[in-house]
């Protein structure tokens, strides 16, 4: 069997490093895509180093409207054929909407939602085509839950939740599969590129390793499953949501994302 190669964005740190690892031990080649050049060429030379399989890295900002399709064209003017595409690079923006800056806010609603729409686009197409793939899109709990002092950010999740299942059904005959992985709150550098580094759960150190985020995530796609959520208390999290009222919801997910000093302003 010829290798398979996967595209993984935001391939260079937290859930998005750790699914490269994995893609990688299973010997696929990897196309990972980040902004930094210089953190695509330390990750690169580290794959190849541990798992012996080609690394091409593309350097690309998500939060420019034309990156996904320049990606898309540059993989292949290379030739390369993509066998499995994962969704992976995101951020948020921590404190009350009133005080967060707009023009970033958009950046990621272009990061969070633009980009994950034009790469399914493309690589569906493809893999319709051929009649197989796989996508992994990593989305959130987040998507599932109010979020107060990161309203913007669970908003995209939301929106990321609701059109994987729409073209899960679209696609519930082809043999291209489809997974939705929601993690929780996962120790990665998310929180700090958010200014979120304040917020009690995260200041209190909760949260999940991002290679056993990855790994749930990795299986349940292997598997074809169209929806894992990673971590068993985020499942119980998840489960009360569905009962309790949602201003109930949003009060406590507040609570928890409170800042430890008090401020909710953005930083």
């Amino acid at each position: 069997m010829a290798t398979q190669t996967a595209l993984i964005t935001g391939a260079t740190s937290g859930i998005g490093r750790e699914l490269a690892n994995c893609f990688a031990q299973d010997q696929y080649n990897l196309v990972i895509v980040a902004r930094d050049q210089q953190e695509l060429d330390q990750t690169a030379a580290e794959i190849r180093q541990q798992y012996g399989v080609e690394v091409l890295t593309i350097s690309k900002d998500l939060f420019k409207r034309d990156a996904p399709f320049e990606v898309y064209n540059e993989v292949k003017l290379q030739g390369i054929q993509i066998d499995a595409l994962v969704n992976d690079a995101g951020q948020g923006q921590y404190g009350t909407f009133d005080t967060t800056d707009i023009n970033r806010e958009l950046d990621i609603i272009q990061l969070n939602i633009g980009a994950y729409v034009v790469f399914a686009k493309l690589y569906l197409q493809e893999f319709k085509a051929r009649n197989e793939g796989k996508i992994l899109f990593v989305g959130s709990i987040a998507g599932e839950l109010p979020g107060p002092l990161q309203a913007v950010y669970h908003g995209t999740k939301a929106f990321v939740n609701s059109f994987v299942e729409s073209i899960q059904e679209e696609n519930k005959d082809s043999s291209v599969t489809i997974t939705n992985l929601l993690p929780g709150l996962t120790k990665t550098d998310f929180f700090n590129k958010a200014h979120m580094t304040q917020a009690k759960n995260v200041a209190e150190g909760q949260g999940m390793e991002p290679a056993d985020v990855a790994k749930e995530g990795y299986k349940a796609l292997m598997k074809g499953e169209s929806r894992i959520i990673a971590g068993v208390m985020n499942n119980v999290q998840v489960g009360f949501s569905k009962v309790m009222p949602d201003p109930l919801v949003a009060a406590q997910v507040h609570k928890q994302s409170e800042p430890v000093d008090g401020d909710e302003s953005a930083r």
